[in-house]
């Protein structure tokens, strides 16, 4: 029984052996935990902005070359007018898409840096690579949207229906969106997030 107080038991053995894979395995349970909020925030955002002019405000920057019909590949291409109406959802899913990320990514930042990490390095220093990656990262995964967003949305819909699908759509796309995240922050944050030292 003295033993057993005096031992740090099964999970203190196995982190101490394998830091690493429960460092990854921490911000795993984390980063899933952040998408969940992202897949429940990003819809009702949609929502609340369907509802303004915001959805008919046209929202194409950063073209990048030509889709296979000719048309202007953007990175953010938002055009105007409803999903369900055959448009890209304006302004309005601009919005919902980056205020949702936004949020999430502060959760995540502070989750990371004292939970997975346990970083005692500067808060303002790394929320300021965190920031420049997120925005690198951000800029990369808008751009692959262009790639699978229409025929997503096309997909659901027409299996699903228009209300169904949308929000099938939207939970697959914000899916996409965080295992993108995922594999590419894990290692970034390993350099930003320095741990403390004993």
């Amino acid at each position: 029984m003295a033993e057993k107080i005096k031992g740090k038991g099964f999970w203190g053995d196995f982190k101490e052996k394998h830091p690493g894979l429960v460092q990854f395995l921490v911000f795993f349970i984390i980063s899933n935990g952040v998408t969940v909020l992202q897949m429940i925030l990003m819809p009702a955002l949609k929502w609340i902005f369907s509802f303004t002019a915001l959805t008919q405000t046209n929202f194409q920057i950063l073209p990048a070359g030509h889709n296979l019909d000719g048309s202007i590949y953007y990175i953010f291409d938002y055009a105007s007018g409803s999903i369900a109406n055959g448009g890209g959802g304006g302004l309005a899913y601009f919005l919902a898409v980056e205020i949702t990320l936004l949020l999430a990514q502060i959760v995540n930042f502070f989750l990371q840096r004292n939970v997975t990490f346990k970083s005692n390095s500067s808060v303002a220093k790394a929320a300021a690579w965190y920031f420049i990656a997120w925005v690198i990262i951000s800029i990369g995964a808008a751009a692959l949207q262009g790639l699978y967003k229409a025929p997503i949305y096309d997909f659901c819909m027409n299996l699903m229906g228009k209300g169904v699908g949308m929000t099938v759509a939207d939970i697959i796309t914000m899916l996409i969106n965080s295992v993108i995240s995922f594999w590419v922050f894990f290692p970034i944050m390993k350099f930003i997030f320095k741990e403390k030292k004993a």
